[in-house]
């Protein structure tokens, strides 16, 4: 593995295999005063951010700091992009600057892959990570959430994790669909008929929209952001409604097995998506996904980084 654009780019032995040394590194840093490694000393790693994000751009750049990598932060409001230059452009003057790593955000979707074609058409060694790409992937979350189920239920086989809400927009479900398939999961997507996906059909999935009926035998159960930002027009009545019928509210967590965990990929709208209690009970995975991103991404920009040369 160098580039990582999708989530199908794993496949099973390749997961556990970074869900295994995530787990590994998250053992042997958190009790430690000073956390650093300096494994990707030399190394320089470049975020580029062209939507707001706090999770997965200060995960990335904990990251990189903890193996000891040059990180730089580019923003879009910030750079040359505000004057008018091209993804492709900034992208290759980064690459020639001397970027081993491109990390990236961007509304298009697609737009990780584009740049990971135009490196190679370039013949640069910069790798790229896509940090989410429209309503396409976020394949770290999705890596990420799994060693977080992995953590909580012990393995994937037979269980069953129910995602749940603006599944339309959604680049989480999307990669979130095709990992836990991979490692043998059941997936149940739940949302509205107006937030399901066209095609969704195809995807290795079970499609639902009565969230009551999936949460009895659930093992996990995942929370989505309802994404305003990308609605045009009305999706559902209002938020009231939606939470009725959407929700996770404290009467509808306890339907839940005992043993099942609650994640949410966050940002988290309080009250309409999840009810404050739920966030903060014990079965709350949140910040557990939180804590497991920078191990995960050290992992994966171990991976690319170094053990793809090892094996080159």
């Amino acid at each position: 593995m160098r580039n990582l654009l999708s989530a199908a780019d794993l496949d099973a032995d390749e997961i556990h295999a970074l869900l295994d040394e995530a787990g590994e590194l998250k053992d042997s840093l958190l009790d430690r005063e000073v956390r650093k490694l300096p494994t990707l000393r030399g190394r320089t790693i470049m975020t580029m951010f062209y939507e707001n994000s706090t999770r997965t751009r200060v995960s990335f750049e904990t990251a990189g700091k903890w193996l000891s990598a040059d990180v730089i932060n580019v923003s879009a409001s910030t750079s040359s992009v505000s004057k008018g230059e091209s993804l492709r452009d900034t992208a290759l003057t980064l690459s020639s600057i001397g970027a081993d790593m491109l990390i990236v955000r961007h509304p298009a979707s697609g737009a990780a892959q584009q740049l990971a074609g135009w490196m190679a058409a370039e013949g640069t060694r910069t790798t790229i990570v896509n940090a989410g790409d429209g309503m396409h992937e976020h394949p770290t979350q999705a890596l990420l959430d799994a060693m977080t189920i992995r953590e909580k239920l012990g393995g994937f086989a037979g269980r069953k994790v129910v995602i749940v809400g603006d599944i339309l927009h959604s680049r989480v479900a999307r990669s979130n669909a095709i990992l836990l398939d991979t490692l043998g999961a059941e997936v149940v997507l739940v949302a509205p008929r107006t937030l399901q996906p066209v095609g969704v059909d195809t995807w290795p999935v079970r499609m639902s929209d009565d969230l009551d009926a999936e949460l009895v035998d659930a093992d996990a159960v995942m929370m989505l952001r309802v994404q305003a930002e990308r609605m045009n027009g009305g999706f559902f009545p209002s938020p009231r409604e939606y939470a009725v019928r959407y929700g996770l509210s404290a009467a509808r967590a306890a339907r839940l097995p005992s043993h099942a965990a609650v994640l949410h990929p966050g940002p988290m709208v309080r009250g309409m998506e999840i009810g404050f209690s739920v966030a903060d009970a014990p079965s709350s995975a949140v910040l557990d996904q939180v804590t497991n991103g920078i191990h995960l991404r050290m992992a994966v920009l171990l991976r690319s980084l170094v053990h793809s040369e090892g094996n080159a």
